[in-house]
């Protein structure tokens, strides 16, 4: 396994783990990898710090890791029918729905890192979902 840190066009960054650089390679020309923050496709390999491994083999839990993208998948498809997409526009979004107590409304989107953050510090209680792509890859 290797995990890249990654950048879009748009300067989102964020990290993700392939089986190998090869996996990577075919996903990219794929089109299959896209940003968390805005969707681009248009996805590159940022500057990361190397990984010193050990010469003891470790035994990754593939199934396990198959079974949590699994899960990942079915969290994502009850959000999706369950909870309106409100796109960049979360952080406003969800502020109404804090503020104004009578608006029992489920919402979902797309928050920065400093908006979260933001929406922490007021008390906003935020839960953060890695967003497993519908396709097997």
């Amino acid at each position: 396994m290797i995990k890249y840190n990654l950048k879009c066009k748009n300067k989102h960054e964020f990290e993700s783990w392939f089986s190998d650089s090869k996996e990577f390679e075919k996903l990219i020309k794929k089109k299959l990898i896209e940003c968390l923050f805005c969707k681009t496709k248009s996805v590159k390999k940022s500057i990361m710090s190397p990984r010193i491994s050990h010469k003891k083999k470790i035994n990754f839990p593939y199934k396990e890791i198959k079974r949590m993208k699994k899960d990942l998948a079915k969290l994502r498809k009850f959000v999706e029918k369950n909870f309106e997409y409100v796109g960049e526009n979360f952080p406003r979004e969800v502020r109404k729905a804090y503020y104004d107590k009578k608006k029992d409304k489920n919402i979902y989107g797309v928050a920065t890192p400093k908006e979260a953050q933001e929406l922490k510090e007021e008390g906003i209680d935020l839960t953060s979902i890695p967003w497993v792509n519908n396709k097997e890859n």
